[in-house]
């Protein structure tokens, strides 16, 4: 027997070619997650710039209600769609309390954060469980193989490595698959994680800025 993989795999058994289905299932899965978050993250991102520019600029010649009445369009990022939901909840605003009109704003920004940042972690959940499972698999895998070479051993009455080494050959893949699978995900998520994080803090840092001139505006005439 070659111990190439095509050999290993006509050599395997039906229980071990199953451990490598599911292991190739949660691969393709996790590389499906990795390319979509990217391509939102990276999405998300340029529209969260453009808007950031667009506000700057429009604050600048305008005051607050007026920026509140009108539309800031749909791809403005995650970013623009948190200040938006402060911008809409200070247009509904019918308290004549500024506190009020001002917590009502702040509890609007917090609700849409919280969803901007959950929409923003979809899928990675899938690559954490990839990542800290996949080694198991494998190594489910491999306890059966080396169960299965013993067995050999035990028919044959032949205790060389020879009558094993397939078996153990066929086990040992089956690990070194399952660590195949988990490094790239535990990376990927580490990576995609941290991304989630550095944008949860800008987008507390815009809404604090926005609050802040919402609070101004409020203590200003009228």
């Amino acid at each position: 027997m070659q111990f190439t993989l095509t050999d290993l795999w006509h050599h395997m058994g039906l229980f071990a070619r199953l451990i490598v289905a599911v292991l190739g299932v949660m691969s393709v899965a996790s590389l499906v997650v990795m390319a979509e978050r990217l391509i939102v993250f990276n999405k998300s991102r340029s529209e969260s710039r453009n808007f950031a520019e667009k506000m700057a600029n429009t604050l600048a010649k305008n005051d607050l209600m007026t920026v509140a009445g009108t539309k800031i369009g749909d791809k403005v990022g995650h970013l623009g769609r948190v200040i938006g939901a402060g911008l809409n909840a200070l247009r509904l605003s019918t308290d004549k309390d500024k506190d009020l009109q001002v917590e009502s704003v702040a509890r609007a920004l917090e609700r849409q954060a919280q969803r901007e940042v959950q929409s923003l972690k979809r899928g990675l959940g899938l690559l954490a469980t990839v990542g800290s499972t996949a080694p198991f698999v494998g190594l489910l895998g491999t306890v059966m193989g080396i169960v299965n070479a013993f067995q050999s051993m035990a028919i044959t009455g032949s205790g060389g490595l020879g009558t094993v080494s397939a078996g153990i050959a066929e086990a040992l893949i089956t690990t070194a698959f399952g660590l195949l699978v988990a490094i790239p995900a535990v990376m990927a998520y580490n990576y995609l994680q941290g991304w989630v994080d550095a944008r949860a803090v800008d987008i507390s840092e815009s809404s604090n800025e926005f609050l802040d001139l919402v609070a101004k505006s409020a203590a200003g005439p009228g």
